[in-house]
């Protein structure tokens, strides 16, 4: 097999490939062999019909498209490599007239990688991204602790006021007819929350445990649901309980029942140094990713449309994952929002598109500054993995992960010593 370089079209690479003549009958050999079984000619039994006998009936290009599609598969891998080229889509493939006897030369369009021309990422200047735990950040977390260890007791004889729970049961009607989904028994509401439609909760201020009453309220214009927008109705409402949370006292005590220090003071400190450290990693994170804006922004290239349509894949396969932990199915998502795949797809199209132009860019830096990935370094990181995923045997993990496609962490490895790389080079101001 001989591959032929032809030309470049921005992202499009066109080449040739040519298939001796002995190998390309021995596939139409192949071929007749795998299909003879389907020919039935009078006077031959299934099966033992010769091959020139099928060839004089039915065409001497009758093995032609199964025996190219046997030989192109490895055809073009080999000419991919031999070439250097990195496909990102699949081939456009015309096969030239076929004369026996005569090499078969094939001809191949194909979408691949872009070539990057990078900006002077060393004149890069940022503003230096530096956040520091505040003590409003401190009582925050202290108030989210003191509500998860809370209790509900009972708010006496009083009217209802914000910030108590009422369970209850209630329907609601427009014009005396109850509509659906407007009834519910032993509901919780929390007073002030703005969970119910605006009038509701407000109609409920003042009223006591055991009372019957009706709350009358208009449903919004822009409601989600279409034959209730602005529409009145009443809701008759039986109140069964009205309690009040109550947090414990912030003392010593409190400190000591929710972690392991005995005084409020070494609590709060131990919140100030677990929120520094988040605050660093988020530090980090926007920093690397002012600093991939950057160089995308002074790089020139065009991505292909193949790539973006992979990337897009990737991001509804991950959004789907997500929706699932959620206990919903993607048709289901997609029948509660109104929207198409299409649709779908259009929305994650510029955040696909920006994590390709990142990874390009990346990539084209690594090679300019010879940034590579060793042995070591993957090692490393499967024994993170093997951590993360509480493996006992971590050896076996690390051959077994070894023994599959790792492209996906070298790539992971050679982004993160890019962006040290870079973010030596950047200026803060």
């Amino acid at each position: 097999m001989k591959a032929v370089f032809e030309k470049r079209e921005k992202n499009t690479v066109h080449f040739n490939i040519e298939l001796p003549a002995g190998d390309f009958e021995g596939a139409l050999q192949k071929a007749y062999l795998k299909n003879r079984g389907k020919f039935n000619i009078p006077g031959f039994r299934k099966g033992k019909v010769p091959r020139k006998i099928i060839e004089m009936n039915f065409g001497a290009d009758i093995f032609f498209e199964d025996a190219i599609n046997m030989l192109l598969p490895e055809a073009y891998s080999d000419a991919i490599e031999e070439l250097k080229l990195e496909p990102v889509d699949s081939p456009e493939v015309d096969v030239e007239e076929i004369n026996l006897g005569e090499p078969v030369n094939v001809k191949f369009s194909v979408d691949v990688k872009p070539e990057v021309e990078l900006g002077d990422y060393s004149t890069i200047e940022l503003e230096k991204v530096d956040y520091s735990a505040t003590d409003a950040m401190i009582d925050a977390e202290i108030d989210r602790v003191r509500n998860m260890n809370s209790r509900m007791i009972d708010a006496g004889d009083r009217g209802i006021a914000n910030g108590d729970f009422v369970t209850m049961d209630f329907e609601g009607f427009i014009d005396d007819e109850a509509f659906e989904g407007g009834a519910s028994e032993d509901h919780v509401l929390e007073i002030g929350s703005g969970q119910f439609i605006p009038g509701f909760e407000e109609g409920l201020l003042g009223k006591k445990k055991g009372e019957a009453v009706e709350v009358n309220v208009t449903f919004p214009e822009e409601y989600h649901e279409e034959s209730l927008k602005g529409k009145s109705a009443v809701f008759k409402v039986d109140i069964k309980e009205v309690k009040v949370k109550e947090l414990p006292e912030l003392d010593d005590e409190f400190a000591k029942d929710v972690s392991e220090f005995d005084t409020l003071e070494d609590y709060k400190n131990s919140i100030r140094v677990e929120l520094e450290k988040q605050l660093k990693d988020q530090e980090k994170i926007e920093t690397e990713n002012k600093i991939v804006e950057k160089v995308v922004e002074m790089s020139s290239f065009d991505v292909p449309e193949g790539m973006i349509q992979s990337q897009i894949d990737n991001e509804i396969k991950d959004f789907e994952y997500r929706v699932g932990m959620q206990g919903f199915n993607m048709e289901r998502y997609l029948e509660l929002t109104g929207m198409s795949v299409e649709e779908l797809r259009d929305n994650f199209r510029s955040v696909a598109e920006r994590r390709v132009r990142a990874d390009l860019v990346l990539e084209a830096i690594a090679k300019a500054e010879g940034v590579e990935v060793t042995e070591e370094d993957l090692d490393k990181e499967l024994e993170k993995l093997a951590e993360q995923y509480k493996q006992e045997n971590k050896e076996k993990f690390v051959e077994d992960m070894k023994k599959g496609d790792l492209g996906f962490l070298k790539a992971g490895i050679s982004n993160s010593k890019v962006l040290n790389l870079l973010n030596e080079k950047v200026k803060f101001i």
